[in-house]
C-alpha cells in the first residue's frame, strides 16, 4: 500500500516484532498465543500513539504549526507520545487532562505519565469528567491561534482519518509478516477505547482484501455504542484511502472486561497484568492493554478459540502509568 500520498514524519521504530507467548499459552492450556510488540515503538517509552502521531505531525508539519494540542484523561499514554513527538520535531505542546477516574489520590496526577508529561515541557490544565473533551481542546486551539500560535489540534486518541493511517500501516506490517514467514493468524485480540487503532486494523486488512478477524476489548464503553464508534471511522479511513467500506458486523466487541469504569482496573484486570509479567515478562498497563489481555485469557478459558488456532495480541503499551496505580497493584500481589 502506498503511504507516500500522506504526509508522515518518522517517530517509530518499524516493523515491531511478533513474539510467540509460549509459558502463557502453556499456562492457560488453550490455542497459541502471540503478541505484536507495538510498546515497543520507540517513542517515549513507545506504544501505539507514536504510529498515528506520525501522519498527524506530518500534516501539522505540512501546515507549518508550531505548536500540538491535544486531550485525555490525567494518565494519557497519547498525551505523553504527543508531548514527546512535539519535543522532536521542535514544537511546543499544550494539552488538556480530564479527571475521568474517580477517587485518585493526589498522587495520580503527578506520577507516571503526567511525569513524563512535565518532563517533555507540555503545558497542560486540568477538566473535571464528562465534558466534551474534543470541543474543550479546540477551543482551546482557536484561543491560542488569536494569541498568535500556529497550534494543530489532535483529537484524543489520535483517532481520525489521518491518525488511524498508523494502523493501516500496522495491518500491512502483520501482512507482511505473515507473507514473508508463512505463519498464519486466526484471530487479532486488542483493546479498543478512542478507536482510531481498531478502525485503523480494520479498514487496512479490508483495503489489502486480508481475512483476520480483529477482537476489540473494550475499556470504557458498551458493546454496541463501540461498535458504532469503530465503524464510523473505518469507513471514514477507507474513504480516505479511496476503498470501499466493510459493513457493522465486520466490527467485533466484547465489553465483558470494562469493570467498573475507564481507567479503574478489573480483578481480571489486575490478573492480567500479573499473568503477563510472571508468565513472559511483559508489562501491561492497567487501563488499556491489561483489559485488552484479560478479555484475551477469558474468551480462551471459554473456549472461544479452536485449540489450533494461532490468536495475535496487539500490545498497545503503556506500563508507565502503572505507577499510579501502585497501591491497588501491590494488594493485588499479596
Amino acid at each position: 500500500m502506498n503511504f507516500d500520498r500522506f504526509p508522515r514524519t518518522s517517530l517509530c521504530h518499524q516493523p515491531t516484532p511478533i513474539e510467540a507467548m509460549p509459558r502463557l499459552s502453556e499456562f492457560l492450556g488453550g490455542p497459541s498465543l502471540f503478541i505484536k510488540r507495538d510498546d515497543c515503538t520507540g517513542l517515549a517509552m513507545g506504544g501505539n500513539k507514536t504510529r498515528k502521531l506520525e501522519f498527524l505531525v506530518g500534516e501539522a508539519m505540512n501546515q507549518k504549526a508550531d505548536m500540538l494540542v491535544t486531550q485525555g484523561a490525567v494518565q494519557s499514554n497519547h498525551v505523553r507520545q504527543t508531548a514527546a513527538a512535539a519535543c522532536k520535531v521542535g514544537m511546543k505542546c499544550h494539552v488538556l487532562l480530564e479527571r475521568r477516574v474517580p477517587n485518585r489520590d493526589a498522587a495520580y496526577e503527578v506520577t507516571g505519565n503526567v511525569l513524563l508529561d512535565a518532563l517533555f515541557g507540555a503545558t497542560h490544565e486540568f477538566r473535571p469528567a464528562g465534558l466534551d473533551m474534543n470541543a474543550e481542546a479546540e477551543a482551546v486551539t482557536e484561543t491560542l491561534r488569536a494569541q498568535g500560535h500556529r497550534p494543530y489540534f489532535i483529537p484524543g486518541g489520535g483517532s481520525n482519518p489521518t491518525g488511524a493511517l498508523g494502523y493501516v500501516n500496522c495491518a500491512q506490517e502483520i501482512v507482511d509478516h505473515s507473507h514473508d514467514t508463512g505463519q498464519r493468524f486466526d484471530w487479532l485480540v486488542m483493546s479498543t477505547g478512542s478507536t482510531g487503532t481498531h478502525a485503523g486494523l480494520v479498514a487496512g486488512f479490508a483495503a489489502l482484501d486480508f481475512h483476520l478477524p480483529v477482537m476489540g476489548v473494550s475499556v470504557r464503553q458498551p458493546r454496541e455504542r463501540q461498535m458504532n464508534a469503530v465503524h464510523g471511522l473505518t469507513q471514514k479511513t477507507l474513504e480516505k484511502l479511496g476503498a470501499a467500506g466493510v459493513p457493522l458486523n465486520r466490527i467485533l466487541v466484547d465489553d465483558g472486561y470494562v469493570g467498573e469504569g475507564y481507567g479503574i482496573p478489573a480483578e481480571s484486570t489486575l490478573e492480567a497484568i500479573r499473568l503477563l509479567a510472571r508468565q513472559e515478562g511483559i508489562l501491561l498497563d492497567p487501563v488499556y492493554s491489561a483489559k485488552g489481555m484479560a478479555g484475551l485469557i477469558g474468551m480462551v478459558r471459554q473456549g472461544f478459540f479452536k485449540p489450533s488456532d494461532n490468536v495475535l495480541f496487539l500490545h498497545t503499551g503503556g506500563s508507565t502509568a502503572l505507577f499510579a496505580y501502585q497501591d491497588q497493584l501491590l494488594a493485588s500481589l499479596t
